[in-house]
């Protein structure tokens, strides 16, 4: 993997800016206020963040290209997820990031090779998907992912799956406020377990101590079979907060039951 080359995706890195401390503090000021140029000057000021950290996987056989662009993703998260009120550095919380983001695409991808045009069409995908889920809380569909990136939906849909494995339902999806979502929380399915526990031991009861909103997504979560993202639309609330009152939800139904 060549790592000494000056251009990267497009990027001259030898002349990325360097941000100063006050320069940080005000763009992230700005970046809260929704400001988007703000995001992409704070996202500029530390590609050098992500280079650092490719460089850790030189022995790998992956194309320099690949891991900045998966990189910059695992660098948006951190922006779009860094807490200012924490007396941490950026670079403290961003650089954990931007190398989980890395592992997990080198484990997802050690066993398929896709072509260089169809990853790049996943990554544009990938990035259109982040940006719309960060403007409007909710999954866009494919269509408005096609219609952001300018290539036909049927080309996305093949894309993404080329460069898709099969995952544990236990696999870490999305972290947000120190709630994760995992895989399985974003599985519509009537069957699962929680439904049949759900089920099998007559919880109306239980479900009644609930408060109204606690009690409207466990029925739509176990009683519909809705995935949670389908919750949260209708509700009016994220993803992370479905999951947050969902488990709530259950444990304190749980501890009825065992009382």
């Amino acid at each position: 993997m060549a790592l000494n080359k000056v251009e990267i995706c497009g990027v001259n890195t030898s002349k990325l800016p360097i941000l100063k401390a006050d320069e940080k503090e005000e763009l992230f000021r700005r970046i809260k206020e929704g400001d988007e140029e703000a995001r992409e000057l704070y996202i500029k000021g530390n590609l050098r963040l992500v280079l650092s950290v490719i460089k850790r996987f030189s022995n790998s056989s992956e194309n320099a290209d690949d891991l900045f662009q998966i990189g910059c993703i695992g660098l948006m998260k951190a922006i779009d997820n860094f807490d200012t009120t924490l007396n941490v550095k950026f670079s403290t919380y961003a650089v954990p990031m931007i190398i989980g983001e890395i592992r997990r695409y080198l484990r997802d991808n050690n066993s398929i090779r896709v072509s260089r045009s169809l990853r790049d069409i996943a990554y544009k995908a990938i990035y259109a998907k982040e940006n719309y889920l960060r403007h409007h809380s909710k999954e866009p569909t494919i269509s408005e992912i096609a219609e952001e990136i300018g290539i036909e939906k049927e080309m996305i849909v093949y894309a993404m799956d080329a460069i898709q494995n099969p995952v544990s339902l236990f696999e870490p999806v999305y972290t947000e406020g120190g709630d994760t979502l995992y895989v399985m929380d974003q599985i519509s399915d009537k069957k699962n377990k929680e439904d049949k526990w759900i089920e099998n031991l007559s919880l109306r009861e239980a479900m009644q101590r609930l408060g109204e909103r606690e009690r409207h997504i466990i029925e739509l979560r176990f009683y519909e079979g809705k995935t949670q993202m389908e919750v949260a639309d209708e509700i009016g609330i994220s993803q992370a907060q479905v999951s947050r009152l969902e488990k709530n939800a259950l444990k304190a139904m749980k501890n009825y039951l065992r009382s």
